[in-house]
């Protein structure tokens, strides 16, 4: 039975795009930041061929005491209009998206707020762009005071609404998240709305509580996942890609609280007998360092995952593919913004039957869906070239 493991490292960008200036990142470079880090390390990975991937060893400045590598390799491109999680995550698997999904930097219009308001039957505080963490330093204490709902936005898509767990329960804050998904349609259909929660005591240091839960706007098109779906192939949705899909597509899920239950999961899945395609997400990479611009907590979780990188390997059969990539970067020494960078992605695919090989620089990211549609010998219905015969493989 043939299996793919597909790993995002959730922002870990290799380098500004030609565009990256038009979206406010000038000179981003999420892996040379961390790289400048003492605890930068990533020797198995950088046995697969890292560093040799277009553009980087460039960037680092850094000299390899051989030029070879044991995994393809390629730098991606994303063609989309976006440099958010549900736009990269989408074109990974095969949906490009021409036009960036909306932002609110002034925060969001009466037309959105008063049907939420009117729905929840509670009102609204904040309503702008603001870090996570410091709007419910700011804004908790009248919450809790209230009952009404923290709503802010940030340089993404999204509508989060933040609630203390003792004054909202969490399955009523999920409700009121979903009524918001279904008033946010259309012009005003953000790629995502999430429930914040939080705890702690009203005049101290509030807490987010890992109990977070993402409600996605539907892909617009079949994805790899609904064509690997309809084909009979198992597709196993392991973190935060059930949410990012709306569910679609998706044949079991495992939610995670972070990156080590994350791979965790994914050892467990190796493990396991199942044709098809299991799609990982790991956060914390994006959510814990690269917003908070902590570059040596960066270096020190991928770290960690590199040194699970053996484990995960030496679980792999002969006929699977492991394919390691990410969404888009969040240099967390770019301090003109917390926000996303726009930037290329590293692709590393590897497997008994794959051949080493550097691929060059790729014009879209959903070459990685056609590659994996191609391996289970399906013709995919987007646009996408596929890597595997570069790789050495033929496709049945």
């Amino acid at each position: 039975m043939k299996r793919v493991f597909l790993i995002v490292l959730d922002s870990f960008g290799i380098g500004a795009m030609e565009d990256s200036a038009s979206y406010g990142d000038i000179g981003v470079n999420t892996l040379k930041t961390v790289f400048s880090s003492p605890f930068f390390r990533m020797p198995h990975t950088e046995e697969m061929g890292l560093f040799r991937i277009d553009g980087v060893k460039e960037a680092l400045s850094y000299k390899h005491s051989d030029e070879r590598h044991t995994a393809a390799i390629a730098r991606m491109r994303e063609r989309s209009r976006g440099k958010d999680t549900t736009i990269g995550h989408w074109e990974i698997a095969g949906v490009c998206s021409p036009r960036p999904l909306p932002t609110y930097p002034n925060g969001f219009p009466e037309e959105v707020l008063e049907p939420f308001r009117k729905k929840t039957g509670r009102g609204v505080l904040c309503n702008l762009p603001y870090s996570g963490t410091e709007v419910i330093q700011k804004y908790g204490d009248a919450h809790v005071n209230t009952g009404d709902l923290i709503v802010y936005t940030s340089a993404d898509s999204v509508f989060q609404v933040a609630a203390h767990e003792e004054v909202v329960p969490l399955e009523q804050l999920y409700e009121y998240c979903r009524m918001a998904r279904e008033i946010l349609q259309g012009e005003h259909g953000v790629g995502r709305v999430i429930a914040r929660p939080f705890i702690g005591p009203c005049g101290g240091s509030f807490t987010r509580t890992p109990h977070r839960h993402d409600f996605s706007i539907l892909p617009p098109s079949a994805t790899m996942l609904d064509q690997l779906a309809e084909n009979g192939k198992d597709v196993i949705a392991v973190g935060k890609i059930k949410d990012i899909f709306a569910g679609k597509g998706i044949t079991e899920a495992v939610y995670t609280s972070g990156n080590a239950e994350g791979i965790e999961r994914t050892l467990e899945y190796l493990d396991k007998d199942f044709e098809g395609l299991c799609f990982i997400n790991l956060v914390d990479y994006d959510m814990l360092y690269g917003h908070r611009r902590d570059v040596d907590g960066y270096a020190k979780a991928l770290g960690i995952f590199d040194d699970r990188l053996p484990e995960i390997m030496g679980k792999m059969r002969e006929d699977d593919i492991l394919i390691i990539t990410a969404d888009h970067g969040c240099d967390p020494g770019y301090l003109a913004t917390t926000d996303h960078t726009r930037e290329y992605t590293p692709f590393l695919m590897y497997g008994a039957r794959v051949a080493p090989v550097n691929l060059g620089t790729r014009n879209t990211f959903a070459d990685i869906a056609a590659t994996v549609l191609h391996y289970f010998g399906i013709a995919p219905v987007f646009e996408g070239d596929t890597m595997l015969t570069g790789a050495g493989l033929t496709p049945p």
